[in-house]
């Protein structure tokens, strides 16, 4: 049975490998086990050993930290509501980056120059006021 720990690392894990682009056969690939194995990883059922984490992190190109950033260490094992998000901003931001469009708008931005991301980020900041302003 996963803990919340297991669970925030396999999250974590799939964010990123999506983020990146790639599928998990890929990145099972990378570090020579099956693509079964990053499925239980990922759902948290199969814990991740150290030497494993470090393995995805250095091919995930993360430092293993990456893993567990945002998970409140002193709680992570506790099923208590205190271990939800601390607020509506924090729930929709997690679940805002694990929806599959963002993460095409984010690679999309990316692979942008520098001076059009800059211009995207300042048309969209605009619209944003607009659309606060409107309301």
């Amino acid at each position: 049975m996963a803990n919340n720990t297991d669970l925030h690392v396999g999250k974590r894990l799939r964010r990123r490998r999506r983020l990146l682009g790639m599928t998990q056969q890929q990145l099972a690939e990378s570090i020579g086990i099956r693509f079964q194995q990053i499925q239980k990883y990922e759902c948290g059922a199969n814990r991740v050993t150290a030497s494993r984490l470090h393995e995805l992190a250095v091919a995930l190109n993360v430092p293993v930290g990456y893993f567990f950033e945002g998970l409140n260490l002193g709680q992570a094992e506790a099923a208590a509501p205190s271990a939800q998000p601390a607020n509506d901003r924090d729930l929709i931001a997690a679940d805002v980056l694990s929806q599959k469009e963002t993460l095409e708008l984010i690679r999309a931005y990316y692979k942008l120059g520098e001076r059009p991301r800059r211009r995207l980020l300042d048309l969209a900041k605009a619209l944003q006021e607009e659309s606060s302003d409107a309301a």
